[in-house]
């Protein structure tokens, strides 16, 4: 604990917006900053979670205690809805109160003594948690960089993908596509060389596609549209910005039988026991939530909302690219990646929120190849992002 550096990127953004409201308490503060989704839950989603609430009142509708693995029917339609033709199983699928929880328990199954390999920039959750497990050494001030972590950098230059011809050999590697911060998602070639890569060197692949419904071209939603992936790899996801679950909380981690331990046992039997161990199961007032979300008016319901966040990025990044600055992502997700050349990005970040009140993230809190950039959230009501719009390009233009 004592090798983190710092407080987590996000609740020290929280701080400072707190400090820059006591200075400015009649300014309309406009949060482009965590990625928290801000549009209502589909009324379809919301009516299934009450009713179930309600059938808890009675004799015949309550329910204690459901399986640590999640609800079989709501295993089966993520298999089914989600992962479509792709042969995942329902009992490969294990229902959680979040990814960012599954990152931790899946440290927890992997333990101290693994290497790891992250994408620069990258989630802070993929380091943080694998500083608090044990797996690194000190934080490097001239390198911004932990001792023991590899880190692959993903710029515009190699086309946000880490070359793996120079990447060192780690028993896990942390993948998240679209990614967070970028907005990039890989290709399907991108995909391909990654597990041939893992497959040649014995790496686990943590693959995060929590963005995956924002994809709209033909880049994977899912690293299991990959030949050989279910013998490499373990994808987690979230209803979060799916479905605007970030505070009902439900999620899912896809362990396939395929995946085995050096010494051939399988993967799967040790995070089960992992889930049962440390886990009671999701709420089951949240796991109707997830059904409802999957039936094909629930589809269609949160498919508007994420369609309504996608244009917000649009808005958003076509202002800063009319601005004269670098856009990355905003397309196959909600957010835009901003270059600010010879910048450093707190810095970035200040002169943002001190002169249009208008809270980001700068790019260093995501690795040192974040430095120079900030991320932009697209999360936000419409008039919200229009009104961001318009302080840019008064500071900027």
């Amino acid at each position: 604990m004592e090798k983190l550096r710092n407080g987590y990127l996000f609740p020290e953004i929280a701080m400072r917006e707190l400090e820059h409201m006591k200075k400015y308490p009649t300014a309309k503060v406009i949060s482009l900053g965590i990625g928290d989704t801000t549009e209502p839950i589909p009324d379809v989603v919301t009516s299934s979670m009450a009713n179930h609430a309600r059938r808890l009142s009675t004799v015949e509708g309550y329910r204690g205690y459901g399986a640590e693995q999640g609800n079989k029917a709501l295993r089966k339609a993520i298999a089914e809805t989600l992962y479509g033709d792709l042969p995942i199983k329902d009992t490969e699928i294990f229902v959680s109160d979040g990814s960012q929880c599954d990152i931790s328990r899946l440290q927890l199954l992997l333990g101290s003594n693994v290497t790891i390999a992250v994408q620069d920039p990258t989630f802070p959750a993929y380091i943080d948690s694998s500083v608090i497990i044990g797996q690194t050494g000190d934080f490097q001030d001239e390198t911004g960089k932990y001792q023991n972590i590899e880190y692959m950098p993903c710029r515009p230059q190699n086309n946000f993908f880490p070359d793996l011809t120079t990447t060192a050999t780690t028993d896990v590697i942390f993948i998240c596509s679209p990614n967070n911060p970028t907005g990039h998602a890989a290709s399907r070639k991108q995909l391909e060389q990654l597990v041939e890569f893992a497959r040649a060197n014995g790496s686990i692949i943590i693959f995060d596609s929590a963005y995956a419904a924002y994809v709209t071209d033909d880049s994977p939603r899912s690293i299991f549209e990959i030949p050989g992936a279910r013998e490499v790899a373990i994808e987690i996801s979230s209803f979060s910005k799916f479905a605007g679950f970030t505070g009902v909380r439900l999620g899912w981690t896809v362990v396939p039988d395929e995946l085995l331990f050096s010494n051939g046992f399988p993967v799967i039997k040790d995070f089960n026991r992992i889930v049962c161990t440390c886990f009671n199961g999701a709420s089951s007032v949240a796991q109707a939530g997830g059904l409802a979300c999957l039936s094909s008016d629930g589809l269609m319901a949160v498919q508007s909302v994420v369609d309504y966040y996608k244009e917000n990025a649009k808005i958003l990044g076509d202002t800063f690219t009319s601005l004269g600055l670098d856009v990355y992502g905003g397309i196959n997700a909600p957010y835009a990646w901003v270059h600010f050349p010879g910048m450093k990005s707190w810095d970035v970040f200040t002169e943002l929120l001190e002169k249009t009140h208008i809270i980001t993230v700068p790019g260093c809190g995501f690795g040192p190849g974040g430095e120079e950039h900030i991320r932009v959230s697209a999360f936000g009501h419409r008039e919200c992002i229009l009104e961001a719009s318009r302080r840019l390009k008064s500071l900027l233009s």
